[in-house]
């Protein structure tokens, strides 16, 4: 099906991965100093991956072959998309705004292999200005997870001379204001979490291994549409960059420009919502991802989606599904979902 009959059906695609090839692929990874590290496998192979990516729940399930001889022990590692941290709030993190306490399986992970449930380890890193900085805040006996609810406490306790340090080194931020009728003197995280979990896996020589993996994934967005105009036309900084991150081409930005005229509003009546998939780590098997299956869900039908793929095809009034062989993935994958309000 092409992308203009979608039109049709009140959304759009922009199709254009390469005919050759957010959140992240499973990787064999091996333990060094500073933390996990990714290495290629030259004996298991990725037979088959199937991908569902929807802004509730995503899921993954594997098939892998050990075309050895012999069993091959390993770490198995999952990267999850960076959170940085902002005095706002975080409302791209699962649950967020609901939780009284977050503890550190922030997106809710599990992992089955050939249908058993594990508990994976979980490894977090601190940066600032794409510095590790780990070990500077266990030392200082901060907890690298800047989402939990008492991280203030552990920022108030430090030492005056630690705080001049971190907040020039952009870790952290000190909101202060001092009036008569209000005062505040706080100190604000501003560095970025890195999160990969892990396990340890054995895959049997001359067998098939399954893995599946279900998580609630980081959806960011905006309250207005940065790419177009009142009137629905494009335009506005993100513009550019979204073309390059989620293909958006002439049929989709139309479609938005319509859609924006009909609704007889004085402003686009969307509100933006980004996911990303890490699926570039799926390289590191031995060749490429026998067969690949895509599937997305937007949600509901009146929304609009953008990404970047090819072969894309509608099988649903939410759904769209693209099907690869001998895949190699060559780039992330990016989702531009426009949420239609009437408000």
């Amino acid at each position: 099906m092409r992308a203009q009959s979608f039109l049709a059906a009140g959304l759009a695609l922009a199709l254009v991965l390469p005919a050759a090839t957010t959140q992240a692929n499973d990787t064999m990874a091996e333990l060094k100093t500073g933390g996990l590290h990714f290495v290629r496998s030259d004996s298991v192979a990725m037979e088959q991956e199937d991908l569902f990516i929807s802004m509730d729940e995503i899921r993954v399930d594997y098939v892998f072959y050990n075309s050895s001889d012999e069993d091959v022990r390993t770490i198995v590692a999952f990267p999850m998309p960076d959170i940085t941290a902002t005095m706002y709030g975080n409302i791209a993190v699962p649950g967020f705004a609901e939780d009284d306490v977050l503890d550190d399986n922030i997106f809710n992970f599990v992992v089955d292999v050939d249908g058993v449930r594990l508990e994976p380890e979980l490894e977090m890193r601190a940066f600032s200005l794409n510095l590790d900085i780990t070990d500077d805040l266990l030392a200082a006996g901060v907890p690298v997870n800047h989402l939990r609810r008492d991280i203030g406490e552990f920022l108030a306790a430090l030492d005056e001379d630690t705080k001049a340090d971190w907040i020039a080194r952009g870790i952290l931020y000190h909101d202060y204001f001092d009036d008569p009728d209000y005062s505040v003197d706080e100190h604000w995280p501003l560095w970025t979490m890195r999160s990969t979990y892990w396990w340890w896996a054995t895959f049997p020589a001359g067998q098939r291994t399954k893995v599946s993996h279900r998580y609630a994934p980081s959806v960011g967005g905006t309250v207005a549409a940065t790419f177009l105009e009142s009137d629905g036309r494009p335009g506005g900084y993100s513009l550019e960059e979204y073309q390059r991150r989620y293909c958006m081409d002439g049929p989709f930005l139309r479609a938005l420009e319509n859609a924006t005229r009909q609704s007889g509003r004085e402003f686009p009546p969307f509100f933006e919502a980004w996911i990303s998939y890490v699926l570039t780590t799926g390289g590191n098997w031995a060749g490429p991802i026998g067969r690949f299956t895509l599937t997305v869900d937007k949600g509901a039908p009146e929304n609009f989606i953008s990404f970047c793929g090819e072969g894309v095809e509608k099988i649903g009034p939410t759904t769209f599904r693209m099907v690869k062989e001998e895949f190699f993935p060559e780039r992330d994958l990016d989702f531009l979902i426009m949420r239609r309000h009437d408000y």
